[in-house]
């Protein structure tokens, strides 16, 4: 069973919930770790969300996503998220801290952590969560927002990182 840390608006913990209570519509506010990851042609690498996940199957997403685990740093779950998900192992000072800050779904309430890296290979998906890894361009990514390709976490993602580097 998977225990997540409850946090404040600010992101400081307050308290620890299950998955299930997370994800079950209580708003209960828990911090994940984004990582958009840019090759040096400053295209963004994406993933597509397997069809088996219980979120937004089959969208394309922010190219590392995941759950801070209670007792677990931020820090610590984005560097076990990008080797779980992208299969690559990398130090902190790879990652550059962009903002934090509150989403909410229709089922959740997520505290956002955001980095940046620049990688240009050596990828390897996982295979029980991502179906496909790929780069796409700005303008292409530009085009597709609002068709429903993306999740809605991935076009508030974007439209951040945009408007911080345009």
């Amino acid at each position: 069973m998977e225990i997540f840390p409850v946090v404040d608006d600010g992101g400081k913990v307050i308290g620890e919930a299950t998955r299930d209570k997370c994800h079950s519509g209580s708003f209960l506010l828990h911090p994940v770790v984004h990582c958009v990851i840019i090759n040096s042609k400053g295209e963004w690498l994406l993933q597509l969300r397997s069809m088996d996940k219980s979120i937004q199957p089959g969208k394309w997403d922010t190219s590392v996503g995941g759950h801070v685990q209670a007792g677990e740093s931020v820090q610590n779950a984005l560097l076990r998220e990008i080797e779980e998900e992208v299969g690559i192992k990398v130090e902190i000072d790879r990652c550059e801290y962009l903002h934090e800050y509150s989403m909410r779904s229709a089922v959740e309430a997520e505290y956002v952590y955001s980095y940046r890296m620049t990688c240009d290979e050596g990828f390897v998906k996982q295979d029980s969560e991502i179906a496909e890894l790929k780069f796409f361009s700005i303008d292409e990514i530009r085009e597709k927002i609002g068709s429903g390709v993306f999740t809605p976490n991935f076009e508030d993602e974007f439209s951040r990182v945009v408007s911080s580097n345009p």
